[in-house]
């Protein structure tokens, strides 16, 4: 009795009605796989097709599995799982990618990469294969958004042509059902410590005739909201930290009286915009600390330090409420001292500016006391064990 040979490679490309240029996608992952001696399968996660692609796939050998779920993440982790090759290499089946020379990626793989990118600016980008909204605006901000908010050296973060093992990648925990799903393999594999190599890949003008499934800013926009939400740090945190300390320094500083920087003034109008700010600020921290929370809690892959976990471990429902009932009763003991003195005075007329200027350092603090409280509440919340199923 013999055993079928173990699969190396499974090309995956995800199918919604691209009957124009599955099968020349098809011919060149097969021409490539006859070439190179590889081991491998050719996996048609079609997720929908009424135009008969799926006849197509199986009449040219390949293996179509139905994915329900609708998006281009859906179908792409369905064929994923389908896969029975260590390595596994996606791509789109409109014909832009060159099936017929994937020696690249498959070398990085054997070599030990958990994950190899393809880079279209490296390898060459056909006129007219890239709208330019996408090739100077869309692909090089995102991806330096993601090297910015991330540990990554990646250059090309949205390329669909791209490769790895296959078990590294289902133990990531991938979630997300768009377009978006190429910027979480990215992301998660590196808060994740995956080894990552980036290599040249060609990218030429699809062959269809319809326009793609992609929608430009619907999709940027997911992209962008996707790396924001997974960088807590620069969504929250560094806004927060400069809103609460520009605004708390210049609140206090014109507590003591107005101040001039050459030609331009500042009083107690400016006084209670930076007070403003500075409640915004705090609200971006404590937002900060509470997403940090919660994702631990969850078991999301958001990136973590030192610095962090020290503070974590002192945050608690307890220091939570001290710390803001010390601040609220700072605050009110300026309102009692302040209501205190014009009781004094018989009640009478107060000087607005420097009424107001004792005024909003008390409303300051009761507020950052207030919501700290409400914080330490919330924090309470999130430590309460609870009993997974």
């Amino acid at each position: 009795m013999s055993l079928a040979p173990e699969i190396e490679l499974s090309i995956v490309m995800p199918c919604l009605n691209e009957a124009e240029t599955l099968a020349t996608c098809i011919r060149k992952a097969l021409g490539y796989l006859e070439r190179s001696g590889v081991a491998g399968e050719i996996v048609i996660a079609d997720n929908g097709s009424t135009d008969g692609s799926q006849k197509i796939a199986l009449d040219l050998g390949a293996r179509v599995v139905d994915v329900e779920a609708k998006g281009y993440g859906s179908a792409l982790m369905g064929g994923i799982q389908a896969a029975r090759g260590i390595y596994v290499i996606m791509g789109d089946a409109d014909d832009s990618y060159d099936f017929s020379n994937l020696d690249p990626f498959v070398e990085r793989l054997r070599a030990g990469d958990d994950l190899v990118m393809g880079n279209r600016f490296r390898g060459g980008i056909e006129p007219g294969a890239m709208p330019p909204l996408h090739k100077y605006l869309g692909n090089p901000v995102l991806s330096f958004i993601g090297r910015l908010f991330f540990p990554s050296e990646i250059r090309d973060f949205h390329c669909g042509l791209r490769g790895f093992r296959r078990d590294s990648i289902l133990e990531i925990g991938l979630i997300t059902t768009g377009m978006e799903f190429a910027s979480e393999v990215v992301v998660k594999s590196t808060l994740l410590g995956l080894k990552i190599s980036e290599v040249p890949t060609t990218l030429k003008k699809d062959g269809r005739s319809r326009p793609p499934h992609l929608r430009s800013w619907r999709d940027g926009w997911r992209h962008l909201r996707f790396l924001l939400l997974f960088s807590p740090r620069w969504l929250f945190l560094y806004p927060g930290v400069v809103g609460f300390l520009v605004g708390l320094v210049g609140s206090i500083a014109l507590a003591f009286g107005p101040i001039e920087i050459g030609p331009v003034g500042f009083d107690v109008s400016t006084q209670v915009y930076l007070s403003a700010l500075t409640v915004v600020g705090y609200q971006g921290l404590l937002f900060a600390l509470l997403t940090k929370l919660y994702a631990q809690h969850e078991g999301f892959f958001i990136p973590r330090s030192r610095r962090f976990q020290a503070v974590a471990e002192r945050a608690t429902l307890e220091s939570g409420a001290i710390v803001g009932v010390l601040l609220f009763v700072a605050g009110l003991a300026i309102g009692v001292v302040q209501f205190s003195v014009w009781a004094a005075s018989g009640f009478g007329p107060q000087d607005v500016s420097d009424t107001v200027r004792l005024a909003v350092p008390a409303a300051l603090l009761m507020m950052l006391g207030f919501q700290t409280v409400m914080a330490g509440m919330f924090l309470g919340i999130l430590s309460i064990p609870v009993q997974r199923r």
